[in-house]
C-alpha cells in the first residue's frame, strides 16, 4: 500500500526565515517554500497556528485500493481532492495522509556549495511514543510498514523501532523511563544524510549555525552531528559514513 515517504510539512509564523533557514540547512534552494531531496521533500507552511514538523504524507500506488484496504483494517479516512486523510484518532495524533505516487520533481538545486557539502536525503524521520506496542499495530500492522529492527537498550533509556519505508526509516522512540500509556504520539524530529560529514559540518558552522562536533553513531561505520539552531525547533541530527541498520 505505501511505497514511499513523499513528504513532509513543517509548520511555522515566519516563513520567510524558515525557508531561510532551511534552505541553509540542506545546502539547497526552495520553490514556494518546497525542497525536494533524492527521497522525500520537506514542505515548508505559512502557519501561525503550529511549530514545528505538523505532517507525514505517504505515497502510494492507488488512493482507491488504499482507501478499501484501510476501510478493512479499521482505519477511518477522508478523501479531500488527491489526497487521503487518516483519522487522527487512530494515528494518535500524528496527521498523515496518503497521495497517489507521482513522478518525484527534480532534487532542489544546490546553493552554489559543493554537492559534498550538501544533504542529500533524508534518513530517518523520528516519531516518539509512549505505547511502542501500539505503534506496532499501527505502522506494521495497519500501513504495512517493513519493521526492520526492534531494540531496547538501557544505556540510551529508550526502545528504538525502524520501520523502512522506501530509501528511509520511520523510527518510533520509546521514553523506557516513563513507562507506557495511552497519551498521543509525537512527529519529532529528523535526521539527514550528506556525503561528507566534514564538510557539512565545516559549511554549517561557516554559516552561523550551533552544531556539535562530529562523533561516532549508533550503526557501526556512521558519524553524526546536532544540529542546534536554524531548525525552527526540530531536534535535527545529520548522518555520514557507512552503516544502516
Amino acid at each position: 500500500m505505501i511505497v514511499a515517504l513523499d513528504y513532509l510539512t513543517l509548520g511555522t509564523s515566519f516563513f520567510a526565515s524558515a525557508v531561510g533557514a532551511y534552505e541553509t540547512l540542506l545546502g539547497r534552494t526552495a520553490r514556494n517554500g518546497l525542497l525536494q531531496l533524492s527521497n522525500v521533500g520537506l514542505a515548508i507552511e505559512d502557519n501561525a497556528a503550529t511549530a514545528g514538523l505538523t505532517s507525514m504524507v505517504f505515497a502510494t500506488d492507488s488512493l482507491e485500493k488504499a482507501e478499501r484496504l484501510l476501510e478493512r483494517r479499521a482505519v477511518a479516512t477522508k478523501r479531500q481532492g488527491e489526497m487521503l486523510h487518516l483519522s487522527r484518532a487512530e494515528t494518535h495524533e500524528v496527521a498523515i495522509s496518503l497521495i497517489e505516487r507521482r513522478k518525484a520533481p527534480p532534487t532542489s538545486p544546490l546553493a552554489r556549495i559543493d554537492e559534498a557539502a550538501s544533504i542529500t536525503a533524508l534518513d530517518h524521520v523520528v516519531i516518539r511514543s509512549p505505547n511502542p506496542e501500539r505503534a506496532i499495530a499501527l505502522y506494521a500492522g495497519r500501513l504495512g510498514l517493513d519493521l526492520r529492527l526492534d531494540r531496547s537498550n538501557p544505556d540510551w533509556g529508550a526502545r528504538l523501532m525502524f520501520f523502512r519505508c522506501g530509501d528511509l526509516v520511520v523510527e518510533i522512540a520509546h521514553d523506557l523511563n516513563k513507562g507506557v500509556s495511552d497519551e498521543p504520539d509525537q512527529l519529532w524530529g529528523l535526521s539527514w544524510r550528506t556525503p561528507d560529514i566534514a564538510k557539512a559540518n565545516a559549511r554549517l558552522k561557516a554559516a552561523g549555525i550551533d552544531v556539535s562536533e562530529p562523533r561516532d553513531g549508533r550503526r557501526p561505520g556512521s558519524q553524526v552531528f546536532t544540529v542546534k539552531s536554524g531548525t525552527e525547533g526540530v531536534p535535527t541530527i545529520v548522518i555520514g559514513g557507512i552503516g544502516r541498520w
